[in-house]
């Protein structure tokens, strides 16, 4: 649950009791003579002892306890930054509040108007994303409490930062699904937790189970599950109609929810084996954007598509040589049971197209080369279309959160050439295995217009961005400035044939 927002266009009155104050201003030289600030004393004796100015507060952020007992904090923006320096930055200085806990916290905004609603986006947001507590199972727990009010200062907007809001509680869910322990979120309770979202926002649920999924002639999906003893694995469709939607326009979105990842055969070891329930990043993603473009009323219809299973290794696991038979009727030759998730995908992306959507999102812990080209700074993208790519760049600029484009040429095909089957599942070498990963997936979405962004940004010490934990929901806030962007796209083809 977010912390509710109270809004005031008027200035910040001293007269007003704040136990915690942060106070943002844009980048200037001089702001002493444009704007009379909370506790402006405090901060220029705090300056001076330090022996430096205030364009200190674009640098690093500072706080003061004050006499009353309130502590103040003050923070410069600079404009000229990216965004993502923008959102780290702001995200710091409210961490020193929030360190204490509070119920609320007020945002004093200041600047020219422009500036004081981009300053105020930002703020609300990175207030409501990192005031909210996610899930923790100690006996005794901290002293740790949900942010319950958040008072802006200064700016006022009639739709409640709604964009803002809807992004939060998108990023609030993605995060929380994700730390789940494997013990709880097995692929049976997973799917409950869905069923019941579905029904709390009015989403239709349809579930793909294995012996329907046998039926269909989903191989590649049935050869991942098949290890588990317990035969809860299944695909699960979600679908979100727009009340005012343009007709027959719609977005699919895909997510790999493997919910404990152990390598199969080709066990993993204890070290890379840890924390491979956060395998189902990918659905959590996936659902975080459904559930943001929802609360948001994007107005486009959403088919959500979730491969919900586990990779565990036992009698009827499948195994290195094998070859199976993919929905779309593909063999594939089995290398190495660790790259399980491009098999569930495979199957899910088929189901995916078949509805012919005008685009095809999916987002997934796909492998761990594209982690050590990147880092956990980045995400990967992947995509048929150089619009898209293009696109994906930009939004990631504009969003806060960074993506690379990588290639996927035909000649890394060769690498994936089977003498047994139609294609190889992966090669036996590292090499470029994200690139092999995405070529592999492009033979399932059957040319629909499609990009695949590789998680490698899931979690990432110290917070990163406007997210404070480790786990950082990435790909949610970055989905909701693509379909944006999507939508411009698809209205300025509206009288034209279908996205090609």
């Amino acid at each position: 649950m977010l912390a509710t927002l109270i809004q005031n266009d008027h200035a910040f009155d001293e007269s007003v009791r704040a136990a915690h104050l942060l106070v943002i201003l844009p980048k200037a030289d001089k702001m002493a003579a444009k704007y009379q600030l909370p506790a402006e004393q405090v901060l220029n004796d705090l300056l001076q002892r330090q022996g430096t100015s205030v364009s200190k507060l674009a640098e690093t952020s500072l706080s003061a306890n004050l006499q009353n007992g309130s502590l103040y904090t003050w923070v410069m923006v600079d404009s000229s930054k990216s965004l993502f320096e923008q959102q780290t930055s702001l995200r710091k200085a409210v961490q020193l509040l929030l360190d204490e806990h509070p119920a609320e916290i007020h945002l004093a905004v200041y600047g020219e108007d422009v500036q004081k609603r981009h300053l105020a986006e930002l703020a609300v947001y990175i207030t409501w994303v990192n005031g909210a507590i996610l899930p923790i199972r100690k006996q005794r727990k901290p002293d740790v409490k949900p942010l319950e009010r958040i008072f802006l200062h200064g700016v006022t907007d009639a739709t409640g930062f709604a964009a803002q809001r809807a992004q939060a509680e998108g990023n609030f869910l993605a995060r929380g699904l994700t730390i789940l322990p494997p013990n709880e979120l097995t692929p049976k309770t997973y799917r409950e937790q869905i069923r019941k979202l579905a029904a709390s926002e009015n989403w239709q649920y349809e579930e793909y189970e294995l012996p329907r999924l046998r039926e269909l002639g989903a191989g590649a999906f049935g050869a991942v599950a098949q290890g588990s003893f317990a035969e809860d694995a299944a695909i699960v469709h979600l679908r979100r109609t727009a009340e005012h939607g343009e007709s027959g326009r719609s977005i699919a979105l895909v997510g790999k929810g493997i919910c404990f990842d152990t390598g199969g055969h080709n066990l993993k070891s204890a070290r890379h084996m840890y924390g491979m329930h956060e395998d189902m990043n990918g659905s959590a993603v996936a659902l975080g954007v459904l559930l943001a473009a929802t609360r948001a009323d994007l107005p486009i219809n959403i088919d959500c598509w979730l491969a919900i299973a586990q990779n565990q290794i036992g009698p009827n696991a499948f195994k290195q040589n094998d070859v199976i038979t993919s929905l779309n009727g593909m063999t594939i030759e089995i290398v190495h049971t660790d790259a399980e998730g491009r098999l569930v995908l495979a199957d899910t992306l088929t189901l995916a197209a078949r509805e012919k959507p005008d685009l095809i999102i999916d987002y997934a812990t796909l492998t761990g080369s594209l982690i050590t080209a990147l880092g956990s700074r980045y995400s990967g993208v992947f995509t048929n279309r150089d619009y898209l790519a293009q696109s994906a760049v930009a939004v990631g600029r504009s969003s806060g959160e960074r993506v690379c484009v990588f290639p996927m040429d035909s000649d890394y095909e060769a690498d994936l050439e089977s003498k047994i089957a139609d294609i190889k599942q992966c090669t036996m070498e590292s090499e470029a295995d994200h690139i092999l990963a995405a070529c592999f997936l492009r033979h399932f979405v059957n040319d629909v217009p499609w990009l695949h962004m590789d998680l490698s940004a899931v979690r990432h010490r110290d917070g990163l961005g406007a997210v404070g934990t480790e786990v950082t929901g990435f790909g949610v806030t970055w989905s909701m400035h693509f379909l944006q962007e999507i939508l411009k796209i698809l209205q300025k083809r509206t009288s034209k044939p279908r996205a090609d």
